[in-house]
């Protein structure tokens, strides 16, 4: 069955456990012949099969093929992915303990305005494991899977957003920092992040540990990366009242987990990953289809909803499209020359408008007064034409 297989230094040894008489055969084997040894094995009582995956170099005659073998380097078997996935979900006790620790540091970065604490929370911030075990429930249908991943997302970001919230609360938060705001500023094209950190996922439980170029940890933090920031947002919203962050955090949550999940399951699918398999058929073609056309579902209304409510949900790319309206409508004024152009959204507490703020630094040898009213008017009525928002404009003009 071995030499079937493809199995090379097959080694055979005798062994005894009390009365009862056994083999131990130790072999090397291709990560895409495993699930075929193991469907050959399945009919022999009794038997005990324990993976010891890591890279190894079998070289065998003929020599002339040896630099053949060395770079044939094949993914890990659909078994051995969903096996791996099930392996990193650890004690609940840790797996709580590093989403409070994400949470801690989450709510420094942001309360300190420290950009590096951001990306140290996104290295421990445990949620990578969930998200991999649900894109693969969803590719083979495992309804208890997904159910219980979900169950583990939830857990992580509660307790992430309860931490952050306490911590605002003991020290008496009152206001948004600046880094805040600028986090919970949306783009139209904050759906890629998800997408490709789902992928990039799927893609490092796939692949073989000499094929590998990227480490788990890596792939891991990209996964963090779309969820451990949001996550602090929304406690730390939630405590100071700022509920347009927490809108906009949450959003970015249920999108994110998303997006996460259908990439990862494609991929997933796409390296052989179904509904039955040697020793593991939990799975069933109707829970795949449910899960995947509800995870579709969610991800698609998310993006039609962010798309059909501008600016609220739309802020980032909004103020860059004002950005370059406002630039736009300067380089036409004659005699005034641009000098530095930017719009932003604040979280300016008026009632009933989103507050575009507008600032220009203009050079011209004109009437300074004459210059900034002209050029202040024309900022104003291209950006309240093309935006949803009320612009305030302020405009500085420079003498040459």
């Amino acid at each position: 069955m071995a030499a079937k297989a493809g199995a090379t230094d097959v080694q055979v040894s005798k062994a005894h456990d009390g009365d009862d008489q056994f083999e131990i055969i130790d072999l090397n084997i291709g990560n895409s012949r495993v699930e075929q040894l193991v469907a050959a094995l399945e009919h022999i009582s009794d038997v005990r099969i324990t993976f010891a995956p890591r890279g190894v170099v079998a070289l065998r005659p003929p020599s002339s093929e040896a630099a053949q073998q060395v770079v044939d380097v094949e993914p890990r078997s659909p078994l051995e992915v969903f096996l791996s996935g099930l392996q990193s979900v650890g004690s609940w006790t840790a797996f709580l303990s590093y989403a409070a620790a994400a949470g801690i540091v989450v709510w420094i970065g942001l309360f300190a305005e420290t950009i590096y604490l951001l990306t140290a929370a996104m290295l421990i911030a445990p949620f990578a494991s969930p998200a991999m075990n649900a894109a693969l429930a969803t590719a083979r249908g495992d309804a208890s899977l997904f159910g219980r991943s979900l169950l583990r997302y939830g857990a992580a970001l509660a307790v992430c957003i309860s931490t952050a919230f306490v911590l605002s609360m003991i020290m008496r938060q009152q206001i948004a920092t600046q880094l805040m705001v600028d986090r919970s500023l949306i783009s139209s094209v904050a759906v890629l992040l998800p997408l490709v950190a789902g992928a990039a996922g799927a893609l490092n439980l796939c692949q073989s540990e000499r094929s590998s170029l990227v480490t788990g940890a890596a792939t891991g933090m990209l996964v963090a990366a779309s969820l451990a920031p949001p996550a602090g947002l929304v406690g730390m919203g939630a405590a100071i009242g700022e509920w347009d962050i927490v809108k906009s955090a949450a959003f970015l949550l249920i999108l994110q987990i998303a997006g996460i999940n259908v990439a990862g399951a494609i991929v997933f699918r796409i390296y052989g990953v179904t509904p039955r398999g040697v020793r593991l058929s939990r799975g069933s073609r109707k829970a795949r289809g449910a899960l995947w056309s509800s995870t579709l579902a969610v991800l698609g209304a998310l993006v039609v909803w962010q798309m059909s409510n501008p600016p609220e949900l739309l802020r980032s790319s909004t103020a860059q499209r004002a950005t370059q309206s406002a630039r736009s409508v300067v380089d036409r004024i004659e005699g005034v020359q641009p000098v530095q152009v930017n719009a932003s959204f604040t979280r300016a507490d008026i009632p009933g408008q989103n507050t575009l703020l507008v600032t220009a630094y203009v050079q011209s040898s004109l009437d300074e007064e004459r210059v900034r009213e002209l050029t202040a008017a024309a900022i104003k009525r291209e950006l309240s034409a093309r935006y949803k928002a009320i612009p305030l404009v302020s405009v500085t003009v420079l003498k040459p």
